[in-house]
């Protein structure tokens, strides 16, 4: 078990790959980079290095711009590194629910972009020469266990055709007692490795004269004149016509497009299976949290199925290994020939209240860029956005910026916003209410919990060697109360969906500024002056 802590420290910042599961990808290094060591000036510099920022900070280059990239801790290592990797232009809520919230232009629209990321990814992957195992597959949507096949996949069929995704009614899965059901097939879907694929991206956009950094925090984005100022936590600073910001979840913006997300989590299992026995496909299920499967090469004769699902409300729930045994017994029910388990992970996504990311122009600005709210297609969302965004700063425009543009008018989903936005006020009549244990004596070892000292929260964590971890337990963003994440061994916040590592470092945005060590006044009132700010 990997202890963290270390971070701040040791001048070696960290990100969400840091957290404690690791997946499938990540022994996949995509790129060594320094941290930035000097100011810089270019044409536009992107925050975040998964999919989204380094397939913009490409598309940009190849246009003859100059390019940076920084992130907070390795490049690439942040959701990008955790996904499923699948790839899939159907709607990830269903057209038909996409059809009733955002009209019938909006998911024609969202259904060609997510069909051009995907031939994107082909076609990079064909020019670049990037070995990735890329492939087109089918996929296959089927009712979940109980369910009438009719009544869920009937009204999603009509929907799909009227998009103008191709789409076939088809009976009969691989699967122990789905050998006769009716589902819907797409045909021309894909997957691939997504850390391979990075890398290849990565270094065609080095080629092209772009630079990379890592291990650099970036505290501050600023407008102004025309221009963009991005500050870091080391005190150096990037000038740029433009920039993007890429980090999963914005952290130039406190307010404006966090009130719209949902971050939830999510979990998944890569399992040992005998090669060529089932199609290689992508499949998932119509149950809300829905399940989804699909294979993955490993070296020499060796064959992975990776399944995952079971999602919930970031923070609400720390029960990651019963959802483990739910989602193994609910696949080993439909597949007798499975091995043993190799890997358990679990990442976040960001649902927007109206079911399309935003891409675009920050509210409020003219040269910064945002990109987020990638629900559960955060790959084809972060390519999608690339070509939207590369078309944007520019000079041009694309026909699909009203779909994603994040200063859209969201009506029809007022009702998602209040749902998700109670979330924030429950959190914050936490602080009212008595800590988890009396005190840190009572603390077991590899184990977090709140504790109350008088009218203060304490996030308190010890760890394998006994060593206690104090700090605030208020959030670095807006100040939401953390929970502990124990399968992670991380604290996890509710409200917006940021992540710390026990030693108080920020791992996951919208937070930049590391938790205040209890003890410590001086990182109180650093994180006192970052939060004024």
């Amino acid at each position: 078990m990997r202890e963290k802590g270390a971070g701040l420290a040791t001048g070696c910042q960290m990100n969400a790959f840091d957290e404690q599961s690791r997946s499938l990808w990540m022994d996949t290094v995509v790129a060594e980079a320094p941290a930035l060591s000097e100011n810089k000036r270019v044409d536009t510099v992107v925050v975040g290095s998964g999919i989204a920022g380094l397939s913009t900070a490409y598309e940009l280059a190849r246009r003859g711009q100059k390019v940076l990239v920084l992130d907070r801790g390795r490049i690439a290592g942040g959701m990008t590194s955790r996904t499923s990797a699948h790839l899939t232009s159907q709607s990830d809520d269903g057209f038909k629910t996409l059809i009733k919230v955002r009209g019938l232009d909006a998911a024609k629209t969202f259904y060609e972009s997510h069909a051009a990321a995907i031939d994107r990814i082909e076609a990079i992957v064909r020019e670049e020469r990037i070995e990735c195992h890329f492939r087109r597959v089918n996929g296959y949507l089927f009712p979940a266990i109980g369910k009438d096949p009719a009544e869920e996949l009937t009204a999603e069929f009509d929907a799909t055709k009227k998009v103008g995704m191709p789409i076939e009614r088809h009976t009969g899965l691989p699967f122990k007692g789905l050998e006769k059901v009716r589902s819907l097939r797409y045909p021309n879907l894909a997957t691939f490795h997504p850390l391979r694929y990075l890398r290849g991206v990565a270094d065609a956009f080095v080629q092209r004269g772009g630079e990379l950094f890592a291990n650099t925090i970036v505290t501050a984005v600023e407008e102004k004149n025309g221009a963009v100022a991005v500050r870091t936590a080391n005190g150096l600073l990037v000038e740029a016509a433009n920039a993007v910001i890429a980090t999963n979840s914005p952290i130039n913006d406190r307010v404006t497009l966090h009130t719209q997300l949902a971050p939830y989590r999510t979990y998944a299992m890569a399992i040992t299976i005998e090669r060529d026995s089932i199609e290689d496909a992508l499949y998932w299920d119509t149950l809300d949290p829905y399940h989804y499967v699909r294979l993955e090469n490993g070296r020499g004769a060796i064959q992975y199925l990776i399944v995952g699902g079971a999602d919930h409300k970031t923070g609400e729930a720390d029960d990651a290994w019963a959802r483990f045994e739910g989602i193994e017994s609910w696949i080993r029910a439909l597949l007798s020939n499975l091995g043993n388990i190799t890997h358990r992970w679990s990442g976040q996504v960001l649902d927007p209240i109206d079911y399309s990311a935003f891409i675009g122009r920050n509210p409020g600005n003219d040269h910064v860029f945002v990109h987020t709210g990638d629900s559960g297609q955060g790959l084809t969302h972060g390519v999608a956005g690339s070509l939207l965004l590369s078309n944007l700063i520019a000079g041009g425009d694309c026909s699909w910026s009203s779909i994603y543009d994040p200063s859209r008018v969201k009506l029809a989903a007022a009702k998602n916003f209040v749902a998700e936005n109670v979330t924030a006020v429950k959190n914050f009549a936490e602080y009212i209410a008595p800590g988890e244990l009396k005190s840190t004596d009572d603390l077991e070892s590899g184990k977090g919990a709140i504790i109350r000292e008088g009218v203060r929260k304490i996030a308190a964590y010890r760890d394998d060697q006994g060593r206690v971890h104090r700090v605030s337990a208020a959030c670095t963003h807006v100040g939401c109360h953390l929970h502990w994440n124990s399968f992670e061994r991380c604290w996890d916040c509710p409200c917006h969906g940021s992540h710390f590592a026990v030693d108080g470092t920020a791992l996951n945005a919208p937070a930049v500024a590391a938790l205040a060590p209890f003890d410590s006044k001086t990182a109180n009132e650093r994180n006192k002056a970052y939060a004024e700010s």
